[in-house]
């Protein structure tokens, strides 16, 4: 399954919605900045592991989290609140 890595002002979110391109990211999400996809989960494993290595839990377990669950998208946990760091 091909997933985005989306960051927005607020959040940094993992989906495995089909966007077409980052407009339709945009549209979903108003407060967005970039995204990084599709990747194959193991890339984004890798990308995620190696660029916020704080994730809590590990970037693995999220992963494996989104994708048996039924949410289209996620927010991504970080071990130490980012918004008020």
């Amino acid at each position: 399954m091909k997933l985005h890595i989306i960051y927005t002002e607020t959040e940094l979110l993992l989906s495995k919605r089909p966007y077409a391109s980052w407009r339709d990211i945009q549209d979903v999400h108003p407060d967005f900045k970039t995204s990084l996809g599709p990747w194959r989960d193991a890339d984004v494993v890798a990308y995620l592991a190696d660029e916020h290595p704080d994730l809590s839990p590990a970037a693995i377990e999220q992963v494996e989290e989104l994708l048996r669950g039924s949410e289209e998208t996620i927010a991504l946990r970080f071990a130490v609140d980012r918004q008020r760091s």
